[in-house]
C-alpha cells in the first residue's frame, strides 16, 4: 500500500491533459479519483477507462468559474466517499497574446478560470479539511509564475498569484498541506486556446521539445505520496531543452 493508496482526491481540468494523465495515474496507485471539468463526455470516457483498469473514479461536469458548481463537485465527493484527501486545482486557460493586442475578454477569461477557479476550489474544500484536521491542496502553476516572457503578461499574473496564494494557504494552515507545480512546456490543450496568430505560430515552434503531461502526473504524486508531516512546496517540472 502507497501513501496515494485510498486517498480521495479531487481534480479539476481532468478532461484532457495534465487533469486526465494525473486521473490515470492516481487512480494506477490506488486513489480513488473524482473528476470535474466541463466535457462530461470526456470525463465519462476516462472514468470508464479508469474502471476497465481496476481503478476507481467519478466524475461531475464543473465549471471552476461558479462557486456554487464547485461547492455541490466537493458534495459530490464527500457523498461518494465521506471525506477528501486531496484537490488538484488544475483548471486552466492560456490565451496568450502581446498586451498591445487588448484582448481584455481573454484577459479576463483567464483571470476567472486561472485565479477565481483556485480561490472557488479553496473556499469550497478549505472548512471540509479543516474539520477533518488534514488535507492537501496540489494547485497548478507554470514556470510562467516564475518568469514572464513577451505574450505571457497576463497569463503569468495569474500564474504569479497562484505562487501567492499557495503561500498564504501554506502558512496559514499548520494542519494542511499545500503543493504548487510549476510546468514548463508541456503536451496539453492550453495552447489551443491561443487565437493571437503570431503568438499561436511561436508557441508552436516552442512546444516541439514539450515534454508527456504523464511527467507532471508524476510529480504531482510524489507530492502526494510524503508522510503526513512532509509538506512538499513547490516542484517545477519542464523539458531538459527549454531555456
Amino acid at each position: 500500500m502507497s501513501d496515494i493508496a485510498n486517498k480521495v482526491v479531487l481534480i479539476t481540468g481532468a478532461s484532457s491533459g495534465i487533469g486526465e494523465a494525473t486521473a490515470r495515474h492516481l487512480a494506477g496507485r490506488g486513489a480513488h479519483v473524482v473528476l470535474g471539468a466541463r466535457r462530461a463526455d470526456r470525463l465519462e470516457t476516462i472514468a470508464a477507462e479508469i474502471r476497465c483498469a481496476g481503478g476507481s473514479a467519478i466524475y461531475r461536469p464543473l465549471d471552476v468559474t461558479d462557486p456554487a458548481d464547485m461547492t455541490a463537485f466537493v458534495d459530490f465527493a464527500i457523498e461518494a466517499h465521506g471525506h477528501i484527501d486531496v484537490l488538484v486545482n488544475n483548471a486552466g486557460l492560456m490565451p496568450l497574446s502581446p498586451l498591445a493586442a487588448l484582448k481584455v475578454d481573454e484577459w479576463n477569461r483567464m483571470i476567472d478560470v486561472n485565479i477565481k477557479g483556485v480561490l472557488s476550489g479553496i473556499a469550497a474544500t478549505l472548512p471540509r479539511m479543516k474539520a477533518q484536521g488534514h488535507g492537501h491542496f496540489v494547485n497548478v502553476s507554470s514556470v510562467a509564475g516564475h518568469r514572464v516572457m513577451p505574450t505571457s503578461a497576463v497569463y503569468s499574473a495569474t500564474k504569479f498569484a497562484v505562487m501567492a496564494l499557495s503561500e498564504g494557504l501554506r502558512v496559514e494552515n499548520d494542519d494542511i498541506r499545500v503543493t504548487v507545480i510549476s510546468p514548463g512546456a508541456t503536451e496539453s490543450e492550453l495552447a489551443h486556446t491561443i487565437t493571437d496568430a503570431d503568438t499561436a505560430a511561436m508557441i508552436d515552434r516552442y512546444r516541439q521539445i514539450a515534454i508527456p503531461a504523464d511527467a507532471i502526473a508524476r510529480a504531482i504524486g510524489f507530492a502526494i505520496e510524503q508522510p503526513g508531516n512532509v509538506d512538499v512546496n513547490e516542484i517545477i517540472v519542464r523539458p531538459t531543452a527549454q531555456p
